[in-house]
């Protein structure tokens, strides 16, 4: 069955909560003054579920983040710093050809309150005219077309476009919350954080594949704001660092480190891996990344078990063609090491448990196709590499 998704207030919580009886569980955003804490995952029993144990459970599931959150909020002190004014930005949805997406991530950009800021939708490679009709809809948002496939290839020309020097980015399948901007925003008061990313939560569980995504894979890091600092952490680890779904960046990065890698991300034959590409060398140079989950954004996971099935597929060729770049490129020859960590300690147990049928093991056929997508990813990297060469090469004849 599926799991209601609910957004609760901890210190105003009604007195009985109810859901759609198809409903069994309830995945609960605890918030404290307006501000992601914790989570919850709580069973359902006839729609209704409310009263005394519901605050307890979820103060529980908050924990010492409750007490450390109500703490700074009874001092007014704020770990990020005292900021007097928030910087302008340019916030960019990148997309191609899913307008239903589109609609509602820009219905919740609309939503945001008016710092100022400039909204631009690039639009990568479409099929149809679907998405540029749609961005007519909302005067306050440019729309521009990037001919040149790959997510990394959209995210630089947004970069060159954008006229401000921080640069939001939010995935066109996420809904962000009207503070994600502004949480984004707050943490650049260092001039060493060249990125910043926020905590992503499901937009819903409806299904078994979603399901399976958030158990797996979720794209959250938790409810603790992090510093990574690039002086003292390995660069080819950067899982807690976040997600590029919800991301803000520097523009000026392009004069200190470069742009994406067009030869990875969703569009290439790399699959994906632009981000973590793009996060390692920020690491690399000795810059920090902010982990802000304040800066909330709503995903929606891939719905059918056969479109997740091919996620999966694409993460494994993605940070595979990742660690290839970083091997042949950046002389890490650690990856080896890496890989065959991520291979023994966790991919083979998993597979393992899988086969024996342990309770709450993650589906073979899931595993399975992560795996065969290890396998591709080096040589998805190659390809990925020739075929940009050859597009670039075919554009300058011209």
């Amino acid at each position: 069955m599926a799991t209601a998704i609910l957004d609760l207030e901890i210190s105003k919580l009604p007195p009985e909560i109810t859901v759609e009886e198809r409903y069994s569980k309830a995945l609960i955003l605890i918030r404290l003054h307006g501000k992601p804490i914790g989570q919850a995952l709580l069973p359902v029993v006839g729609g209704r579920f409310g009263g005394d144990e519901l605050r307890e459970t979820l103060m529980n599931a908050a924990g010492d983040n409750l007490w450390k959150n109500w703490l700074y909020d009874t001092l007014e002190w704020d770990e990020r710093g005292p900021v007097e004014a928030l910087p302008l930005a340019t916030v960019v949805v990148c997309t191609r050809d899913r307008p239903e997406d589109l609609r509602r991530c820009l219905d919740a950009l609309m939503l945001l309150p008016d710092d100022g800021q400039e909204y631009l939708v690039i639009d990568n490679c479409p099929a149809t005219e679907a998405s540029s009709e749609l961005v007519k809809n909302y005067p306050k948002i440019r729309y521009v077309r990037e001919d040149l496939a790959g997510e990394s290839a959209a995210r630089n020309r947004a970069l060159r476009e954008a006229k401000h020097e921080f640069v939001a980015f939010t995935d066109d399948d996420a809904a962000p919350d009207p503070n994600w901007l502004r949480s984004l925003l707050w943490n650049f008061s260092d001039p060493r954080v060249m990125c910043v990313t926020g905590l992503v939560m499901p937009l819903e569980l409806e299904t078994e594949a979603q399901e399976w995504f958030e158990r797996y894979s979720p794209h959250g890091r938790g409810y603790e704001r992090r510093v990574v600092d690039g002086a003292y952490c390995n660069p080819l680890i950067i899982a807690p660092v976040g997600v590029s779904a919800s991301m803000a960046l520097r523009k000026s990065l392009i004069d200190y480190i470069g742009l994406f890698d067009e030869a990875l991300g969703v569009g290439t034959p790399a699959k994906c891996g632009s981000d973590s590409e793009l996060f390692s060398r920020i690491l690399r140079s000795g810059y920090r990344i902010v982990y802000e989950p304040r800066a909330l954004s709503w995903h929606r996971h891939r719905r059918t078990w056969e479109e997740l099935r091919n996620l999966l597929r694409c993460y494994g060729i993605g940070v595979y063609a990742f660690w290839t770049r970083m091997f042949v490129i950046n002389k890490e020859f650690s990856v080896p090491l890496l890989a065959w960590g991520w291979l023994y300690y966790k991919q083979i147990p998993e597979l393992f448990a899988s086969l024996r049928n342990q309770p709450g093991c993650i589906p073979s056929d899931l595993l399975l196709a992560q795996m065969r997508g290890c396998i591709s990813g080096p040589m998805a990297y190659f390809s990925s590499r020739k075929r940009l060469q050859e597009v670039k090469g075919e554009v300058n004849r011209f």
